[in-house]
C-alpha cells in the first residue's frame, strides 16, 4: 500500500497537520527542515501557511502557486506515514 495524503492544515509553529485516506492522522515539524537550503523559502510563515497543499499524493508547498507538481517543494508519502498517530489540536 502506498499511503495517500487527502488533507493538510498547516499551522503558525511551521508544523502541519496531515490527514491520510486511511483515516491516519500526523503532525510533521517543519521548523528543522526550512533551514535547509531547499526548503528556505518557507522560512517566511506566509508563504508556508499559504502555498502548503496536496500534489503528488501528499504534503507540498506549491510555491509558483502554478500546480506543476515537477516544481513544488514535497515530503515523502513514506516518512509521513511512518509519523506516530497525533491528536488534532486544531483551534
Amino acid at each position: 500500500m502506498f499511503p495517500k495524503v487527502v488533507q493538510v492544515i498547516p499551522m503558525k509553529d511551521y508544523s502541519v497537520y496531515v490527514y491520510f485516506e486511511d483515516g491516519k492522522i500526523v503532525r510533521y515539524d517543519m521548523s528543522q527542515m526550512i533551514e535547509k537550503e531547499a526548503f528556505y523559502p518557507l522560512k517566511d510563515i506566509d508563504v508556508f501557511m499559504d502555498t502548503c497543499t496536496v500534489l503528488n499524493d501528499t504534503l507540498a508547498w506549491d510555491i509558483h502557486k502554478n500546480r506543476d507538481n515537477t516544481s513544488c517543494l514535497d515530503i515523502d508519502p513514506d516518512t509521513l506515514y511512518e509519523l506516530p498517530f497525533a491528536v488534532e489540536q486544531i483551534a
